[in-house]
């Protein structure tokens, strides 16, 4: 079969090269475009459409060795990838395809091409993660509406979703994903089915139908204006409106759009009769019956916000409202976790969603409000949900530095807000957006969990657009599904951990500014967490030697007289020995010389050193 053999490299990703093998057969087949692409860990398998109408199905087939072929996957007549999970760095895969008619009979073999996995640097990697989740909102959009999708399959499309896909599409311009006309034109697509489907006293549904614009209800009596939905829309919208500056005819018409639709909504009609707080729902046939407030601390801060920028002094809700609303419940605390203040929120400060859907715009670096800077009340926050998978208090299976993040999404028993407030919420499921949405505030955690998710975890978890939602090692479950509000903060967090682009977009924002002074915010030099070790160290531990072979010194500083723990944990969280058990030691100064005796092979682990008043890891590298 096999003519000759060619080799070419093709531009990748930040000017890195793979090399790519194509192996001329004798025979033609009907499928074209074959190209295979090496990442850190796995190879995706590309072709064109096929433009022969009796292919049914393609089958995809692979070998390491470039000799013995077996089936990777089958695909239908729509989709053109496959992944090709390889698992490590360094290794080749060769493929072809053979196109299947209804009959299943199989076409003659394409042409076959290779390509190698190579160890990827961290912008690499970060540019793979936002790129193909950015397919989730742009090669994914709904057909018609252009909108984002709710999930991974069906024609309901979601207004928070596709908020948050609208700026991504930004995201991927800047990045070079697509370009910026195509970025436009999808923009444009959304905003022109925007200004033609049902709204409610300006406010969109939660759930449209992506085709007709028909209100999909999201229960009974949530068939109309859903607030917050429309708030995250709002959010991406004016963001939006605020990169496509251009004088050109579409860019135009795109921004009048935007600010017809952001005149529109009539944020005090949501105070239900001029109360004192907003209101998530009103619906033309159940009024306010779902009665639901909205009080902080949550992910509703951005209502709040964008009421009182309201270009429409009829729509815009008074300052006041912030307080007496937002702020008006339980809302400051002092509740310290792991040696980390909450600073707003109840108990561990809820799932880390909070801490995102409201920032991939509103910037909170550099300012606070009277109650606090969110950007460290953010932080810390992330800060306790991480600290509380390496304490692991109930026991799930894997937590542990590398795997962390509870927030909501779906989990082997449905869709759950989950939590590290109880052992009823936090039930062993991580979803990839907790860690990775945190980005800005956690960046060095974060970015070792993506690393763990991906090189670890890929096999189960990477897939067309990027990670999966969640995964439960409790039950060994792990998602097939993209939920859109999680898809978002991933690709939008990164880039504001990156660049603070979306910050800077929705920032700018004339209307912004005015409502920030008339709510009290003011400059603040804090960008960072408080206390981010726990409070019964006056200094961060050391590990020498680190790199070592089984035998460290681990040098604290306490507060106080301590009983002290240190475990060796593996890069899951898992305990793999037991090295001080419960030592009473005395404040100050202290060194431990610890055996490690574990049959624990070469890799990172962690010492985690924990007391009454807190826990801590350390990173160790052994060398065996």
């Amino acid at each position: 079969m096999q003519k000759a053999l060619l080799r070419n490299r093709i531009p990748f990703l930040g000017g890195l090269f793979l090399t790519v093998s194509f192996v001329l057969s004798a025979q033609k087949s009907s499928l074209t475009g074959l190209v295979a692409t090496a990442y850190d860990h796995h190879i995706e398998v590309s072709w064109d459409q096929p433009a022969d109408p009796s292919i049914d199905r393609v089958r995809i087939y692979g070998s390491a060795d470039g000799e013995n072929y077996s089936l990777v996957g089958v695909t239908n007549n729509v989709e053109t990838r496959q992944i090709d999970f390889v698992g490590d760095f360094g290794v080749t895969g060769s493929y072809f395809l053979r196109g299947v008619d209804s009959q299943g009979q199989q076409g003659d073999p394409t042409d076959t091409v290779s390509a190698t996995t190579y160890e990827m640097n961290d912008s690499a990697l970060l540019d793979m993660v936002q790129a193909y989740t950015l397919r989730y909102f742009y090669d994914f959009g709904h057909p018609v509406s252009g909108m984002a999708r709710e999930r991974n399959s069906g024609n309901i499309v979601t207004t928070g979703g596709t908020g948050f896909g609208l700026m991504a599409l930004i995201v991927g311009a800047e990045r070079g994903m697509i370009t910026y006309e195509q970025a436009l034109e999808r923009t444009a697509k959304i905003v022109n089915f925007l200004t033609e489907i049902p709204r409610f006293r300006g406010a969109f549904a939660h759930w449209y139908n992506g085709s007709s614009g028909e209100v999909v209800p999201f229960s009974t009596p949530d068939n109309g204006g859903d607030l917050v939905e429309t708030s995250f829309l709002m959010q991406g919208l004016l963001t939006s409106r605020q990169y496509f500056t251009g004088d050109g005819e579409a860019e135009t018409n795109l921004r009048e759009h935007i600010n017809a639709l952001w005149n529109d909504v009539d944020w005090n009609w949501y105070r239900k009769e001029s109360a004192d707080v907003l209101y998530w729902h009103w619906s033309p046939n159940y009024a306010f019956q779902i009665n639901l407030p909205l009080r902080g601390f949550n992910e509703t801060h951005i209502a709040y916000l964008l009421g009182i920028a309201s270009p429409s002094e009829e729509h815009r809700i008074p300052a006041s409202l912030y307080h007496t609303g937002w702020a008006g419940g339980s809302y400051e605390t002092n509740n310290v976790y792991y040696g980390i203040p909450l600073l707003v929120g109840e108990l561990k400060g809820g799932p880390l969603f909070f801490s995102h859907y409201s920032y991939q715009g509103f910037d909170p670096r550099g300012i606070m409000d009277r109650y606090t800077n969110y950007f460290t009340r953010n932080t810390n926050h992330t800060r306790i949900n991480y600290q509380h998978a390496i304490d692991n208090p109930y026991n799930r299976e894997g937590y542990g530095p590398n795997v962390w993040g509870i927030t909501a999404s779906d989990d082997p028993d449905g869709y759950v807000a989950h939590s590290p407030n109880s052992s009823a919420l936090d039930n062993g499921t991580i979803a990839p957006t907790a860690a990775l949405g945190s980005m800005p505030y956690t960046p060095e955690e974060s970015l070792n969990a993506l690393k763990y998710f991906y090189r670890e975890l890929g096999n189960r978890m990477w897939g067309p657009y990027g990670f999966y939602d969640a995964f439960n090692l409790d039950r060994d479950w792990y998602a097939t599904s993209y939920l859109a509000i999680d898809q978002g903060p991933i690709i939008n967090m990164i880039e504001n951990y990156r660049s603070g682009l979306l910050w800077d977009l929705f920032m700018s924002s004339p209307e912004i500014a005015p409502a920030l002074d008339a709510i009290g915010f003011v400059a603040d030099s804090t960008t960072t967490a408080l206390a981010p070790m726990p409070d019964f160290l006056t200094g961060r531990p050391t590990v020498f030697p680190n790199p070592t072979g089984g035998e460290v010194s681990l040098s604290l500083s306490l507060a106080r007289p301590q009983m002290v723990t240190v475990d060796l944990l593996d890069g899951t969280g898992r305990i793999l020995e037991h090295l001080v058990t419960k030592r009473a030691l005395g404040g100050g100064p202290q060194r431990l010389s610890l055996y490690l005796r574990s049959a624990a092979k070469s890799g990172w682990h962690y010492l985690r050193i924990t007391s009454q008043d807190g826990t801590l890891a350390v990173p160790l590298l052994l060398t065996r």
